[in-house]
């Protein structure tokens, strides 16, 4: 018997030998270069791949091709691949509930019943009756490729309209279903972008673009965002143009309305912060005379709902961290506002009215705390949550007395409450039960110093009985920018990863929205600098406390999160051992050409701002900052053939002019998704093959060597 074991062993070591030694051998498909150079005050830079911005070509489709080939090679030889995916599946599959809503006289809500596709709407008039299916966005598409994007019921819950996203891209297109029938009326609105859908009357508001030239679908400049209402049962053709702005062609417009319909807002933006605000009083198509409510692009304004002819409105208008005030429409000018509730020390993330209450929803130190208020801004009593984490979703009618929340954390998986506005008591709905083992585990949030001593907060994740020995596989996750705030939430792929005796680690890095519009400001344009700081030194933090080790490190972020890590892993390749840039803005000196680009410019800045603008980004843009015969970490680039808000091509010409310049032995690779975008709307299938590949990466990197229940 002994014997036996040890064949096995041996038999089990020599597999997996061979299959490293296959492994490192990797020959990447040759990029041409071309000669490409733009000059910035008087500076050439040389863009020799700039060929693969043409997401049409055959040569870049070929070259696509190639590339996902090794890549897939690569990854089909990770000994435990095959296994890890059947893991993920096996946690993925349990029943995901979304928090009801009211329209009408039904309840809505989605449901997922394990490993769908996408999760499916739901109807009834009685939460304690079984609920019918309305929408099943499973039928869209057979390879479930088409996503529901948005919906807005009407508010007499009659009309259903959705929009759907093709292939995960930012393009959507609006369908109504009328709700007691479930007919699919006529109504086909196409070209929709960065919109809502806002009932009135028998239609709705939605905002688009001009039909883009043939080519252009997925990397051309957005221009001339505008406002329509749409009828039903009329042609697309004959909608009436509600609002826009042929002077300012780089502006969005986003139109919604109060709860009662009286009143229409325009949300003026040009770019991911500031707006001004215009608002009317709407009786009559005919007659729609907007008045300016706050204006410029300094601050950022919301409504929240109007209480008779006053407008509740959310802003950091002098003050950085939120408050909410009324402002009489008929009077609308600052001087006039009345303070509901003032600024408080920490974050105002959200407000609503509910069952004749205010609830305002803050952030502190990066998780939710909530409190009821009356509607003149009497403090009523606090939303006691289950712990510390994230609420998501508060959905209540203005006169009634029931409302449903649901609250996640690092190991908490999504659950939904029923909250009593009367007693103000929470009682559980709906528990998801998850294979995982929540109890076994500890979260610790800490605050380390980054460069310029600024105390960063930051969450660590591991099992309770992991030892601290500087050997620890971890990931270190981070965004940074645009005022987003991250928060504790339970994540499946991460579960797997935990499972193995791993750490999961997220720093709310400056330029977050984590402790206001200072925060958020610290860093962006010529302060975007902290935000690399902040993650390098929660990585030193991290070796020093002997978490973790550079060997034990691996470094993940999306968009402008992928930005970050391919800033850091070319400051610092030698701090990381795995890099998984996703989605990343890669070339900071023409991210503005392409789709919406343009709108990140309050952010980042644009390289034909200033000679002084254009240095600085040239100094921190990742695929100009790559440096021949440097040992990089070892690397697996993340994007997608039709991501329409960060091109694929700053993907591929970073990662075409990494393999062309590494000087180590650790793989870097790209991974192409097809027919899939930014990532909304992925379809499940493809989301658990594309976590496989990352975490296969990551721990087969990071030396480790899973064991899974067979």
């Amino acid at each position: 018997m002994k014997t036996l074991q040890f064949s096995i062993i041996v038999s089990i070591l020599i597999f997996m030998a061979s299959c490293e030694s296959k492994i490192k051998h990797l020959n990447y498909p040759k990029a041409k270069t071309v000669d490409s150079v733009d000059t910035y005050f008087g500076h050439e830079v040389s863009d020799p791949y700039r060929w693969l911005e043409d997401d049409n070509s055959d040569e870049t489709a070929e070259w696509v091709k190639a590339e996902n080939n090794v890549t897939h090679d690569y990854l089909s030889k990770i000994p435990f691949r095959e296994d890890l995916e059947k893991r993920l599946t096996e946690i993925w599959n349990y029943p995901k509930n979304g928090v009801p809503f009211k329209k009408g006289d039904n309840y809505f809500f989605f449901k997922n019943n394990g490993i769908q596709n996408q999760s499916v709407l739901y109807i009834t008039d009685d939460l304690e009756k079984q609920a019918m299916v309305l929408l099943n966005p499973n039928l869209l598409a057979e390879d479930g490729t088409v996503a529901l994007a948005g919906l807005s019921i009407s508010k007499d819950g009659k009309y259903l309209a959705y929009s759907t996203a093709s292939g995960g891209s930012d393009w959507n297109e609006i369908f109504v279903m009328e709700i007691k029938s479930r007919k699919i009326l006529g109504e086909r609105i196409k070209w929709v972008k960065f919109s809502g859908i806002s009932w009135w009357k028998d239609g709705f508001f939605y905002s688009s673009y001009d039909e883009p030239k043939e080519g252009d679908e997925l990397s051309g400049q957005n221009q001339f965002h505008k406002v329509y209402y749409h009828k039903l049962g009329t042609k697309q053709s004959e909608d009436v143009l509600i609002f826009n702005d042929e002077n300012h062609p780089l502006r969005n417009f986003y139109a919604y309305l109060t709860e009662d319909k009286s009143f229409l807002m325009i949300s003026e933006s040009e770019s991911t912060s500031g707006n001004s605000l215009y608002a009317a009083k709407i009786t009559d198509l005919d007659d729609i005379n907007f008045k300016v409510i706050a204006e410029g692009f300094e601050y950022d304004y919301s409504v929240v709902d109007n209480i008779d002819n006053q407008l509740l409105i959310k802003t950091n208008h002098q003050a950085p961290k939120g408050k909410l005030i009324l402002s009489d429409f008929e009077n609308p000018e600052t001087e006039n506002w009345k303070t509901i509730i003032g600024e408080k020390e920490d974050v105002l993330e959200n407000a609503s009215i509910v069952g004749g209450k205010l609830l305002a929803q803050y952030l502190k130190d990066a998780s939710n705390v909530a409190y009821f208020y009356d509607l003149v801004g009497n403090l009523l009593n606090e939303l006691k949550l289950p712990a510390i984490g994230s609420l998501n979703g508060f959905n209540g009618e203005k006169d009634e007395t029931t409302a449903f929340y649901g609250f996640t954390s690092f190991t908490y998986p999504s659950s939904v409450y029923k909250y009593d506005l009367t007693t103000n008591t929470s009682e559980l709905y709906k528990s998801s039960e998850v294979d995982f083992e929540p109890e076994i585990y500890k979260t610790e949030q800490i605050f380390y110093e980054s460069k310029d001593g600024t105390k960063v907060p930051m969450f660590i994740v591991h099992k309770k009985d992991l030892k601290m020995d500087g050997n620890n596989p971890t990931i270190l996750y981070g965004y940074g920018g645009f005022n987003i705030s991250l928060s504790p939430s339970f994540s499946i792929s991460r579960a797997a990863f935990l499972e193995q005796g791993g750490i999961y680690v997220m720093a709310n890095l400056r330029g977050g929205g984590e402790y206001g519009e200072e925060w958020h400001e610290g860093g962006i344009l010529q302060d975007k600098q902290n935000v690399f700081d902040d993650f390098i030194y929660a990585a030193k933090y991290l070796i020093a406390n002997k978490y973790t080790s550079s060997e034990k490190l691996a470094i993940i972020g999306g968009s402008n999160g992928g930005l970050l890590v391919g800033a850091c892993m070319t400051q610092q390749p030698e701090l990381f051992k795995v890099a998984i840039p996703i989605v990343g803005v890669m070339d900071m000196l023409r991210y503005h050409n392409f789709t919406i680009g343009w709108a990140w410019a309050a952010d980042y800045g644009r390289s034909d701002d200033s000679e002084e603008m254009f240095k600085y980004l040239l100094g921190y843009s990742p695929l100009h900052n790559i440096k021949k015969d440097v040992n990089y970490p070892a690397t697996l680039a993340i994007t997608a053939d039709h991501d329409d808000r960060v091109v694929p091509a700053h993907t591929f010409k970073f990662m075409a002019m990494l393999q062309e310049n590494d000087g180590g032995k650790n793989p870097v690779l790209i991974r192409v998704e097809t027919k899939a975008g930014h990532g909304a709307g992925k379809p499940t299938e493809k989301q658990i093959e594309e976590a496989a590949d990352m975490y296969s990466f990551i721990m087969y990197n990071l030396g480790m060597k899973p064991i899974f229940n067979k």
